[in-house]
């Protein structure tokens, strides 16, 4: 059986929970995910924050609308929410806290399980606390594609092959890993995703932001 670290993304972007609205739709864009942890200052992972926490937003008009009748039928816990989500200036004001996590040791069967139980696309995969990976619906569909070739398992030299692949693509400087997964199975190599050289993934016309990562 297939484990969370056979699959997942090593090298984790993220967010903490000060980082504005803006700042963070941004840099979901930048490194073309759809989903950030937040980490604290203490390097702790607080909550998680997607791009479904940016579609109801009074910047673009598209916060809930209610006639007033309907707000009586609706709690005020949910109004204050709603308002929150919508009108929050930071990360911390929408983010999702407490989200479910996994180790590297989980199981896919249950990382599987997870993801349909509870209608989400990513878990974090943490080690004493800290988060060393994230595992999204994304990577299993590449590990899925990577075993149409043979058995379910991945041998051990597979394993070692792929470590080192990662390794060998972190440490290109003209690469940004982030955007790349790689799957091994009969010591075939496939990578995924885009090689894109890291200082032409931001205009020179746009500003530098000082979000923390």
């Amino acid at each position: 059986m297939m484990q969370a670290k056979d699959v997942m993304t090593k090298d984790v972007v993220s967010v903490t929970p000060d980082c504005s609205i803006p700042d963070m739709a941004a840099k979901m864009q930048e490194y073309r995910v759809s989903g950030l942890p937040v980490i604290n200052s203490k390097g702790e992972l607080v909550g998680i924050v997607t791009e479904g926490d940016c579609l109801r937003r009074a910047e673009t008009g598209t916060q809930v609308k209610r006639s007033r009748w309907w707000s009586f039928l609706v709690s005020p816990e949910t109004l204050a929410e709603e308002y929150i989500r919508s009108h929050g200036r930071t990360v911390g004001d929408v983010m999702t806290h407490d989200p479910i996590t996994i180790t590297e040791d989980t199981d896919l069967d249950e990382v599987i399980h997870l993801m349909e139980k509870h209608q989400i696309k990513r878990l974090p995969v943490v080690r004493d606390g800290a988060v060393v990976g994230i595992l999204s619906r994304a990577n299993l569909v590449q590990a899925l594609a990577g075993l149409v070739r043979g058995g379910a398992s991945l041998r051990p030299d597979d394993l070692a092959l792929r470590e080192n692949v990662r390794q060998a693509v972190s440490d290109l400087p003209w690469a940004a890993s982030q955007f790349i997964s790689v799957t091994v199975k009969d010591g075939i190599v496939d990578l995924w995703g885009a090689f894109t050289p890291i200082s032409r993934m931001r205009p020179p016309w746009l500003p530098q932001r000082t979000c923390p990562a």
